[in-house]
Formats: structure tokens, sequence, C-alpha cells
């Protein structure tokens, strides 16, 4: 009830939030275009902006919307000045452009075919691994953005050193995830432990989607204390995890319409929560089962592996998982110290629990 007159209660902001963010793109994008890089290059600039809005634009800016919210709770009131939104906007901007960098070389690697209700960008007019060089352009205008608006602010550093960090840890992440794939080829199940799994989800998606946009907001807002920032990534990294376990929950059993992208764990042999879940109960038939069938592309296997599923009764898991530990969030979140904003965390734990995309 809690989470629902939460989310309830931020749509209205959050689509505010947005048309604020749509209304300061058109600039932002002059901006980009017209600098030395692409002076005398009409071709090549033409070709990042239509790159740029293909992959950037259509998201649901979760994490800009995370990292603006962030930094409005934290920041003193008198400091909340048009200029100081401004600033915090175009850093939002900076999260969706390493989303979209990311997600260009995710689809690749994992061959998927569809992405936020359209055709992934390297399967878009037959631009195929070309794609590559366009990911490796959008994360470098990302740093071409923090150089043109944040360069003389005290924090420019560390908000380069940020981004230089997450980036990091999630293609660490993904070459974990990739590694237990073999990349793609054939699925380990001996190695989709729930230790595996956890390393890699808190690599390639809690640090990057959760922990990174607060704490960019709070150097933007000039919190400096470590053990605050230690608190907050503690908290956050839990969140993220929670997070992950619901999205390879949706692959399998959400509707893809909403979620906007095909149901393609099984097809992809990726270690899941729903995977390691069911190694952690299966009889030893049932094991055959997921070794003869999890990692094909025959729909024939894959429904077999979700028929397994059911039998072992992983959506009633699911739902007393999700339950357990939104409470045990929410039970954190409240033992927090007075100098961070409870009300921010019940905000983020309250737009992702009982999410349907």
């Amino acid at each position: 009830m809690t989470a629902h007159f939460m989310t309830e209660a931020t749509n209205a902001m959050n689509e505010n939030e947005i048309s604020e963010l749509m209304n300061l793109w058109p600039a932002l994008l002059h901006d980009l275009i017209n600098t030395d890089y692409y002076l005398d290059l009409p071709d090549v600039s033409k070709w990042v902006v239509k790159s740029l809005q293909y992959n950037v634009l259509n998201g649901r800016k979760r994490r800009a919307l995370t990292l603006i919210h962030a930094y409005k709770t934290l920041i003193p009131q008198e400091k909340l000045t048009n200029e100081n939104i401004r600033l915090i906007r175009i850093l939002g901007w900076c999260m969706e452009l390493l989303q979209g960098f990311l997600l260009i070389v995710d689809d690749i690697q994992d061959k998927s075919q569809i992405r936020r209700n359209q055709p992934c960008w390297y399967l878009f007019d037959d631009i195929g691994l070309a794609a590559i060089n366009d990911g490796f352009i959008i994360e470098n205008t990302l740093y071409q953005i923090l150089q043109l608006y944040f360069k003389e602010k005290e924090y420019y550093i560390d908000l380069v050193d940020l981004f230089h960090e997450y980036i990091l840890r999630t293609t660490i992440g993904q070459c974990l995830d990739l590694l237990s794939t073999n990349f793609g080829k054939t699925a380990n199940l001996d190695l989709f432990t729930m230790d595996r799994y956890s390393s890699i989800i808190k690599n390639k998606t809690a640090y990057y989607a959760f922990v990174l946009p607060v704490k960019l907001a709070m150097c933007a807002a000039n919190m400096k204390d470590p053990e605050l920032h230690r608190q907050v990534v503690t908290l956050l990294l839990d969140i993220g995890h929670f997070y992950q376990i619901q999205d390879d929950y949706l692959d399998c059993y959400g509707d893809t319409k909403i979620i906007g992208k095909n149901s393609t764990d099984i097809q992809e042999g990726k270690c899941t929560w729903l995977i390691v879940s069911a190694l952690q109960r299966v009889t030893p038939e049932q094991r055959k089962i997921l070794e003869e069938c999890y990692g094909s592309q025959d729909l024939e296997k894959v429904r077999r592996v979700k028929n397994l599923y059911n039998d072992l009764d992983l959506p009633n898991v699911y739902s007393i998982y999700e339950k357990e530990t939104y409470n045990l969030l929410m039970a954190h979140i409240q033992r927090l110290p007075s100098n961070l904003p409870q009300k921010l965390f019940f905000d983020l734990l309250g737009k992702i629990y009982h999410r349907k995309n």
C-alpha cells in the first residue's frame, strides 16, 4: 500500500521532469554538434544526431530521474536555483547517454532483437557491427558534456572519476556474465550459483543504475562525508539487487509489450535468478531437462524450461521473495542516519516495487 501510494504520488512529478528534460535536449544536442569535433564533417554530425535520437531519447529515463530527484532532496532549498536545476538535468542526460551506450553493446553481445519496442540499433537499417563505433561515440559524448558544462565546477573531476569507475565496474560485470554463458555458446550450469549471480548483478546493474546517479547527486550537492557515501552504497546495492531479480522474473513472466523487449534469457542461457533458484530445487531428472533445454533457441525447449519453472513453483517463490525483501529494505531505510533523507530512498524503492516493466 505504501509503495503504491509513493508511486502514484511521484507520477506527476516524473512526467513533468521528463518534459523538462526533453525541452533541454535540442539545445544540448546543438551544443554537442557545434564543436570542433564535427567541424566540416556534416555526414558524421548527421549520423551522430541520428544515433543519439534513436538510442538515447526513447528510454524511460529512470536513471536521470533518480539523479534529479536525489539532488533535489539532498540540496539545501536555498541552493535549488534554476541554474543548478538546469545543470543537474544536463547531468541526468549523461546518465541516459551512459545507458544508451551500454545497451547498444549489450544487445550486440547478446544478439538481442528488440529494445524499447524497436529493433536494436545494430539491426536497424542493416547497421551491423558498425554500431559498436556509435556506442563509443555516445560514451565519449558523455565526457564531452561534462567538459562543456561542468569544467569550472569544483566537483568536475569527481564526476569524471565516478563515470570512469562505474563504467569499468559495469563492463567487468558484463565480462563475468559472458564468461558464465561461454560467450553465448553453451551455458555451464555448474557455474550458476547464487554467489556468482550476485556478483554479476552487483557489478553489471546495481552500481551504475542505482549507486552512480545518487553518488553523482551527492557530489553536486557537496556531500563529501565518506561514511554517508558508504551507507548509501550499501543500501543502493541491495535495492539494485532487488531490481535485477525483478528484471529476471519479468523477462520470463512479464508482458513483452510492456517491458519493451523480447523475453530471451532462457534462449541466451543467461545466469538469472530463475535458473539459479531452479537449480537449487531440481531433482536429478529435472536437472537433465535444464541441461538439455536451457540456452536453446528451440521454442519447444524454451517451453519445457518455463514449465519446469512453474512445476517448481518459482512464481510463488518470487512473490514471497519480493514481499520479504521489500520489508527488509524498508527497515534498512528507517535505520539511516538523520542527515540522509529517508524519503529519497522510500521513493526509489516505491518506484520499483510491484513494477511491470
